[in-house]
């Protein structure tokens, strides 16, 4: 059963990253629009904070999956 919890813990760690990262491309389409061509090059508060916020999100998310590697990796788990 320990095996299959980690097995488990593994595809939740990496779900999170996908998600992180699918947040940033989303965020960042978001902002680009704000730049010219179609934009004035002016970025709204609330773009450049969801901007923000998901690439936090994906740096805390690379930071778990790197510690559940590393307990993997040192006979932890």
């Amino acid at each position: 059963m320990e095996a299959e919890q980690n097995r488990n813990e593994e595809t939740q760690a990496m779900d999170r990253v996908v998600t992180a990262i699918q947040r940033v491309k989303t965020a960042f389409s978001a902002l680009q629009t704000q730049f010219p061509p179609t934009g004035e090059g002016r970025p709204s508060k609330f773009a450049l904070q969801t901007f923000d916020a998901a690439l936090q999100e994906l740096e805390d998310a690379q930071a778990a999956f790197d510690t559940l590697l590393g307990d993997l990796l040192d006979g932890q788990r």
